[in-house]
């Protein structure tokens, strides 16, 4: 029989770890739409963010939470620098140099990390990690729910951003034409430099919001973040912003039920599992192929 209480405790638990799966899926899905490549160092990005907390807690004492104020802003001028210093330069070469200048940041990042912090596992213990809210029967982890509600305000300004302003339009008109843009008169390596900027900013929030749930290391972390925004971008269909954060909700929930109800240990695998079957049954992704759709 059906215990209905675990059962919407696992679901609720799997919509919120898969709201912070969803960030760093539109993240990469952003970036392709609008510079037509993988960025191989986007999990790497997320494992930056969880060390700035875990700088920044250890030296201030800061919770992490409250570092996305700097993170988030300094997320975005490093993502700019980045495109403008090094992807800018490949930008109009074939896709795979671009491809391989991502993996090169990717190992740059990676040995870096590791060269200052160690293959050592870090965290940040927070007062309340253990702490829940009762809502009804179900008892939600106050992490969790903090890491949802600010995944949820990121999400929300993103969406302000590319509907209510110039630059957003800008963006939507590069990703859907870079010719026409152009054409019209918008900077189209500027955009691409807000969009990277913007990637690796929404990397860097989910890093920082998963800090007091998982273990940061710089020898596996980022490769393992990487695959998974690769997953959630696929299962939704490149490009596709809307897609991406049900794929990243789709994903999350999944891990958690196949953990709880199967095996633990296969956590990961249970998401993958479920990729291989949607590349089998629908090459084009849930919700279609839309590589230009922001």
């Amino acid at each position: 029989m059906i215990d209905y209480v675990s059962f919407f405790q696992n679901l609720s638990n799997g919509i919120l770890i898969g709201a912070v799966y969803a960030l760093i899926g539109v993240g990469l899905t952003l970036v392709f739409g609008v510079m037509r490549t993988i960025n191989f160092a986007h999990g790497d990005f997320v494992v930056m963010g969880m060390y700035f907390a875990v700088v920044l807690n250890g030296v201030f004492g800061w919770d992490p939470y409250l570092t996305l104020v700097f993170a988030i802003p300094l997320g975005f001028v490093v993502g700019a620098l980045i495109q403008k210093l090094l992807l800018a330069r490949v930008i109009d070469a074939k896709p795979e140099t671009m491809m391989l200048a991502t993996l090169g940041i990717s190992l740059v990042i990676g040995n870096l990390l590791l060269l200052t912090f160690g293959g050592e596992p870090k965290s940040v213990n927070v007062s309340y990690a253990s702490s829940t809210l009762p809502v009804g029967q179900v008892r939600i982890s106050t992490v969790l729910l903090f890491a949802g509600l600010a995944t949820l305000a990121v999400i929300v300004g993103l969406y302000w951003l590319l509907n209510r302003t110039e630059v957003g339009r800008a963006i939507k008109a590069t990703a859907e034409n870079r010719l026409g843009a152009e054409l019209v008169g918008i900077n189209t390596k500027r955009i691409q430099a807000i969009v990277f900027g913007l990637g690796m900013a929404l990397a860097v929030t989910a890093g920082v919001t998963l800090i007091p749930l998982l273990f940061a290391s710089p020898v596996t972390t980022g490769a393992l973040f990487t695959l998974k925004a690769f997953v959630v971008t696929v299962l939704g269909g490149l490009g596709n912003i809307g897609a991406a954060i049900i794929g990243g909700l789709l994903l999350g929930v999944v891990e958690v039920l196949g953990a709880s109800y199967l095996d633990s240990a296969y956590r990961d695998a249970y998401g993958l599992l479920v990729f291989l079957v949607v590349l089998l049954v629908k090459p084009e992704g849930l919700f279609g192929k839309s590589v230009n759709r922001v």
